[in-house]
């Protein structure tokens, strides 16, 4: 068993790119799981789907055919060819895969380094693969190590300190571009995450906040926490033109602002678009400046440099919990063997009673007698060595002897001694 990770980020994917890989439809995504999973040489899988990233996570038998097949169902969704995702993809297999698995969830290979939200995507997209049956034990085992490495990153490092989500940093840039926001009208479209940030920012920096989204209710939940004021999604025709700052973060598929919705004003207007795909569709003039995500690599290469040393101490946790994660993986290898081991000596202590027994060798009534004695015996055989099979896990070697005892044990696979262990 092999784990994968298939990633396609801001570091090698244009947003051209990144919008076309983008799965914002459940059913979508649903789908694409469902043929990947389908595929006899990959056990699970999950996906990962965020303006900035798409991380194939996969439990698999075969690296490479797992990595094309999974690549061609991502070319069929995409309509990109499947040469050009080999070309950018960036792919990790075992130990690799569960260290980029650890920095991702860890923030540290995120456009903004030391970003809260992401552990809240990979820990729903989990959640999703897992409730449609995608995502078992393995990746199960994988994700919660996950968690745990980015916690103690949390709790260790100030990495998470400043400007900490695109949509903080898209704040940071409106700041740097108008100056005070104090004041300044902005709309906020959206009820998402980046919403909610992005309404709170701006209202640290004491701006007068609109939100707009097609529920309405989601909206004025926002609101509340915010001191918003709410517009029916019904005005964006006419609001676009009304308000100095824009922040849209939506999940529509199509664009939801375009060129015949824009008019002339009075006024610069500053629209910052945080939705992939792009919600806005509307070429630059001199009096409407247009951002997208990759527009802020400015203040995230800034972000990225005061952060130098806590991301060094941060890379640090994420290769120790990577190395506990394959010292706990082959703990699990080696009980169910010794289990197998002390099951297979119950059997001959009872089948050698047995034959003593039908021999006339001993009466009948002393049969459970010598079959306990004959079990104790390989207990104390067995003790021994599985506290030496136990001991022998944290040694560089340990693959080689857990590897020979399966196939002494005539088990080519763990699944078969984990699934009589279930039994």
């Amino acid at each position: 068993m092999h784990y994968l990770t298939i990633s396609f980020t801001h570091k090698n994917s244009t947003l051209e790119i990144r919008e076309k890989l983008a799965f914002v439809d459940d059913d979508a995504l649903a789908n694409y799981l469902e043929k990947v999973n389908a595929h006899e040489m990959i056990n699970e899988t999950f996906l990962v789907s965020t303006c900035n990233r798409i991380e194939i996570v996969l439990s698999c038998k075969d690296v490479d055919i797992a990595t094309k097949h999974s690549l061609n169902m991502l070319s069929q969704h995409s309509n990109i060819s499947l040469e050009e995702l080999q070309r950018r993809a960036d792919v990790f297999d075992d130990q690799g895969a569960i260290h980029h698995l650890f920095s991702v969830a860890s923030s540290l290979d995120s456009m903004v380094v030391g970003e809260t939200q992401i552990a809240g995507q990979l820990k729903d997209a989990y959640r999703f693969a897992l409730d449609r049956s995608y995502c078992r034990q393995k990746l199960e085992r994988a994700v919660h190590y996950a968690f745990k490495c980015a916690a103690e990153v949390r709790n260790v490092t100030d990495i998470s300190s400043g400007a900490t989500s695109v949509a903080s940093v898209a704040v940071a840039k409106a700041y740097e571009v108008v100056g005070s926001l104090e004041g300044k009208h902005a709309l906020v479209i959206g009820a998402g995450d980046m919403s909610v940030i992005s309404a709170k920012t701006l209202q640290r920096h004491d701006a007068e906040i609109t939100i707009m989204n097609r529920t309405r209710s989601k909206a004025e939940e926002i609101a509340l926490t915010c001191k918003a004021r709410v517009r029916n999604y019904e005005e964006l025709f006419h609001a676009i033109n009304e308000y100095d700052l824009i922040f849209t973060a939506t999940s529509s598929l199509e664009p939801i602002i375009t060129e015949a919705m824009v008019g002339d004003c009075s006024f610069d207007r500053y629209w910052f678009d945080m939705a992939v795909p792009r919600d806005i569709d509307v070429k630059k003039r001199p009096d409407l400046h247009i951002y997208v995500v990759d527009d802020l690599k400015t203040i995230v290469d800034e972000n990225m440099s005061l952060r130098e040393d806590e991301a060094r101490a941060a890379f640090s946790i994420v290769g120790r919990h990577t190395m506990s994660f394959f010292e706990t993986l082959k703990s699990l290898s080696v009980e169910p063997l010794i289990k197998e081991l002390y099951m297979r000596g119950a059997d001959a202590a009872k089948a050698e009673a047995e034959r003593v027994v039908k021999k006339h060798y001993i009466p009948q009534e002393y049969k459970d007698s010598l079959q306990k004695a004959c079990e104790q015996s390989i207990k104390r055989l067995l003790h021994d060595l599985s506290s030496q099979m136990r001991q022998s896990v944290q040694e560089s070697k340990s693959d080689s002897m857990i590897s020979s005892l399966k196939k002494i044990l005539n088990e080519s696979d763990e699944d078969n001694i984990m699934h009589k262990e279930r039994k």
